[in-house]
């Protein structure tokens, strides 16, 4: 019997639940505010935003459920004959305090058509301002045991595809050290929808346990002004592949998505400096030379 569609939204709303909950208290002082809001073409969902934490600056975990028509012009790119779809999941962006901290994106969502296709899609990559080989190799290697246990195909092919996904092309660099991307993850695949379903919600809960270590284990570090000036531009950077590449931002924006929850994932405070250009043989520069597609983190154990 396959998964009935309120199953998944039910679940997808308990995922955001649990994030939320382990990052509270990892963070320590932050609480969520939760606006449940409604969307005029049909459904809603409920936005989750810590501000001002202890640890964590700026911080959305956002869950939505909406359905409608699709407008012609988003029928087209994504291949479809009908319009009548529904469109759930979890997005989520943290955006730390310290500089030492690294930034964090996630999203698991399901799209279903009236006449019966449907497909799974999302994805969980880190940004650090500064690159640190050992917390890429534990994310990578976090990331890899819970693909492993679906598909050993399931971690090369979609780390390849974070790798491509998530480059600012107009930089020639990463956005960050990558993860794992994936989109219209049908039967195809070779797995059933309860199989697939299974799949994307542990890739869900790989996510509190595998940034809550992090933020613990770099929230009490102390930093420089020049680290956090350096924080600041490269969440420059998010903001330029968020506004210019990203599809989830793109595919709201279009189908008239609830903007407050659509530009969640960008930070409190950022900065841009003309022709920025860090010391040759400094932590920054280091940084930027390892924010290239190819790197095999998970293999460097």
């Amino acid at each position: 019997m396959s998964i009935a569609q309120q199953d998944i939204i039910d679940g997808f709303r308990a995922l955001q639940l649990r994030i939320t909950a382990a990052l509270e208290a990892e963070d320590g002082t932050g609480r969520f505010e939760e606006d449940a809001w409604q969307r005029p073409g049909g459904g809603g969902g409920h936005t989750r935003v810590l501000d001002r934490g202890a640890v964590i600056e700026k911080g959305g975990v956002n869950f939505s459920a909406v359905h409608g028509h699709l407008p012609v012009n988003i029928q087209r790119a994504l291949g479809v004959d009908t319009s009548a779809f529904l469109a759930t999941g979890v997005s989520i962006v943290i955006h730390p305090n310290s500089p030492l901290v690294p930034i964090i994106h996630m999203n698991v969502r399901y799209f279903g058509m009236e006449d019966g296709t449907w497909w799974f899609g999302g994805g969980i990559d880190l940004t650090p301002h500064y690159v640190v080989a050992d917390d890429a190799r534990f994310f990578h290697n976090r990331i890899k045991e819970t693909c492993d246990r679906f598909d050993p195909a399931f971690y090369p092919k979609f780390k390849q595809w974070a790798d491509d996904y998530f480059f600012i092309q107009h930089r020639k660099e990463t956005r960050g050290i990558g993860g794992i991307f994936f989109d219209r993850l049908n039967e195809q695949s070779g797995h059933s929808k309860e199989q697939l379903w299974e799949f994307v919600l542990a890739v869900g809960d790989t996510f509190a346990p595998t940034y809550t270590a992090l933020m613990a284990l770099h929230k009490d570090m102390p930093f420089t002004e020049q680290q956090k000036e350096w924080q600041l531009l490269r969440r420059g950077r998010y903001v330029e592949f968020n506004l210019v590449y990203d599809k989830g931002t793109r595919f709201g924006l279009e189908t008239e998505g609830r903007i407050e929850s659509i530009l969640m994932s960008l930070p409190r405070n950022v900065s841009w400096y003309y022709d920025h250009r860090p010391d040759e043989g400094s932590p920054e520069a280091e940084t930027l030379a390892l924010l290239r597609k190819g790197i095999d983190w998970a293999g460097q154990i």
